[in-house]
C-alpha cells in the first residue's frame, strides 16, 4: 500500500510516534535548559512532560510539512495561548520565540528542515521521506 502521507494519519498519533522516534534515535540536539524553562509568558510553570522538547519538535515538523514555508513568528502564534489577566478579559499571547527558534535549528541540524529563500523554513526531501515513513508505520499498525 503506497502513497500514505502525514496528511492521511491522525495528528495526535503521528506526533506521539514521531517524538518517540526522535528520542529513540538520539540525533536531535536538546538544549540544557529544557527542564526549567516556561514555553510562554502566559504560563506559570514549565511543562510536566520531561520529553516536551521532542513533542514540540514533532509538532513543528508536522506543521511545516503541511504548510509550505513557516517562520518563527507563525509558530509562536500557533503554540501561543490565553493569558489570565485577573478580572479583566483574557487575551491571546504568543509563545516563546526562543524555544521555537531552537527547535527549528535542532531540526535543521538533523536534516529535516532547511531555510527557504523566501524566508522561514521548509521541509527537505529527506525530512519528508522520514515523516512519510513514520506515517506509513502508523497505518500498518492500524491494519493489524
Amino acid at each position: 500500500m503506497g502513497g500514505i502521507t502525514v496528511k492521511d494519519v491522525n495528528a495526535h498519533e503521528f506526533i506521539k510516534a514521531y517524538s518517540a522516534y526522535l528520542k529513540r534515535t538520539g540525533k536531535l540536539e536538546v538544549p540544557k535548559w529544557v527542564d526549567i524553562v516556561k514555553t510562554g509568558t502566559f504560563k506559570e510553570l514549565a511543562p510536566y512532560d520531561p520529553d516536551w522538547y521532542f513533542v514540540r519538535a514533532a509538532s513543528v515538523a508536522r506543521h511545516i510539512y503541511i504548510r509550505k514555508s513557516v517562520g518563527v513568528g507563525a509558530l509562536n502564534k500557533v503554540h501561543g495561548g490565553r493569558v489570565n489577566r485577573g478580572s479583566r478579559p483574557s487575551h491571546h499571547v504568543d509563545a516563546s520565540g526562543s524555544i521555537n527558534r531552537k527547535v527549528l535549528q535542532s531540526l535543521e541540524k538533523i536534516g529535516v528542515l532547511e531555510k527557504d529563500k523566501k524566508g522561514g523554513r521548509r521541509i527537505t526531501q529527506d525530512g519528508q521521506r522520514d515523516l512519510d515513513r513514520i506515517a506509513m508505520t502508523l497505518v500498518d499498525e492500524d491494519e493489524e
